[in-house]
């Protein structure tokens, strides 16, 4: 099977990486990847993102900051969920961190209390502890903190 793959130069490399790091924010982690895809490997890889870096194409602390921002406006993750992200795209902990301690907590515990109220509904069962127990797993499953849910839930009284 022959490989269709183009190969690109550096110099070809870095005007491709600009364009796809200009349509929105990226790690250099997603941008090394692409480079494979386009056939540039090693220290060629890591020349086009050095260039992306100089001409501030590529930022981490940024692309971390958009990230966490979207994420949790958009699809209501939590910290645990979204560090977890971060990591899996090798993002340093300073960038996760200065992430994360964008949220608001206000916010971020109403958001808990908003999927706590969309989810509310679809729990049919007669138990109130096997309701408290879903409850809790759906939004842990959503990335936020047991303990935080825990005191919500227990602000609340809907299990009591």
């Amino acid at each position: 099977m022959q490989n269709n793959k183009k190969i690109y130069t550096v110099k070809q490399g870095i005007l491709k990486a600009q364009a796809y790091c200009a349509y929105q924010e990226r790690c250099q982690q997603e941008v090394r990847n692409k480079l494979h895809e386009w056939g540039l490997y090693g220290d060629e890889a890591e020349e086009v993102i050095a260039a992306l870096i100089s001409e501030n194409f590529l930022n981490e602390e940024r692309f971390a900051l958009a990230y966490v921002s979207g994420k949790f406006r958009l699809k209501k993750w939590g910290r645990v969920k979204l560090k977890s992200e971060l990591k899996a795209r090798e993002i340093s902990d300073y960038c996760i961190n200065k992430a994360l301690s964008q949220i608001n907590p206000n916010d971020y515990q109403k958001t808990i209390i908003e999927l706590i109220e969309k989810k509310k509904k679809d729990i049919k069962d007669k138990l109130p502890h096997m309701r408290k127990h879903k409850m809790l797993k759906y939004i842990v499953s959503k990335g936020f903190e047991p303990d935080i849910i825990q005191n919500i839930l227990d602000e609340l009284k809907w299990f009591n």
